[in-house]
């Protein structure tokens, strides 16, 4: 694996910490969840033969820190910090952008916004779940899911989260996980999970309200449905967080495109997932 190049950028309120590698046109990657910059390690430098790729880490996360740890966080300003990269790493030509998970919500309001900086955007199972049939349902959910990470603490909370993010008719219990201290990491992997862990508190206490109940301008995603492609898991059909991506691309008239593995097919499957998305960038959406 190549080194990447380190950089930081201040932007409104917070400093970002973003990697740079390879040489081309400039492709920007967008983490979800708790991941970022390391998120997309697994195949970041087999996309650095085509393009220059720019991964970081989303205010707040990992080594992008916030001016004030206790900020409100909007959709309006991720994208924001999206596009002050756009303009420090290509300041005259729009950028292709993948986006996973909170990520594509990133990816999908910045293209909404501003159009003309960007060539093409991979959206990978945005949760835009306020778009689904039954939003008010999901509404429902993420208010159980606050109110357990306000009165139960953070674990409780994931356990509410992961059970509403199964598909219809799931009941299958997870698979307990084994102890810490009976695993034995490479020191990389190891401080990698370690940053997870401790990024998890504002993931669920700020990130997953703000995204998850962001309504995406399907208009405006249809007149720019050109520039957009839709993505899902193979393995993740009738989960929450495939369904609304489904149904955006039906609503655009536009092919969902689906990438091996499940929500995080990026890592469970990152040279076929990195093959693929090199394939969309190239391909005009059908």
């Amino acid at each position: 694996m190549t080194a990447p190049t380190p950089g930081s950028l201040r932007v409104n309120g917070a400093t970002l910490h973003y990697e740079v590698r390879g040489h081309g046109p400039l492709l920007l990657l967008i983490p979800g969840g708790t991941g970022g910059a390391a998120a997309f390690d697994g195949f970041a430098d087999d996309l650095a033969a085509t393009y220059t790729v720019a991964t970081y880490d989303p205010r707040g996360m990992s080594r992008s820190t916030l001016d004030d740890p206790e900020a409100e966080q909007t959709v309006a300003e991720h994208a924001d910090d999206a596009l002050r990269l756009l303009d420090l790493l290509s300041p005259h030509e729009p950028a292709q952008v993948f986006g996973a998970s909170s990520g594509a919500i990133t990816a999908l309001h910045l293209l909404t916004t501003r159009p003309e900086r960007v060539a093409r955007v991979v959206a990978h199972e945005p949760p835009a779940i306020m778009v689904l049939p039954d939003a008010a349902d999901h509404r429902a959910f993420l208010a159980r899911v606050q109110e357990t990470f306000r009165t139960q603490g953070l674990m409780p909370a994931l356990t509410v989260f992961g059970a509403g993010l199964k598909a219809d008719g799931d009941t299958t219990e997870p698979e307990p996980e084994p102890k810490a201290a009976d695993i034995e990491l490479p020191p990389q992997a190891a401080a990698r999970a370690e940053q997870t862990m401790a990024n998890l508190p504002y993931f669920v206490g700020r990130i997953v309200p703000a995204f998850m109940s962001y309504t995406p301008d399907l208009n405006r995603l249809a007149a720019l449905s050109d520039r957009l492609v839709l993505a899902g898991g193979e393995d993740s059909r009738g989960e929450l967080a495939y369904r609304p991506a489904a149904l955006m691309a039906e609503r655009i008239g536009r092919e969902l495109l689906h990438f091996p593995g499940g929500h995080v097919g990026s890592t469970t499957h990152p040279t076929q997932f990195g093959e693929l998305l090199l394939t969309a960038f190239r391909v005009h959406p059908a």
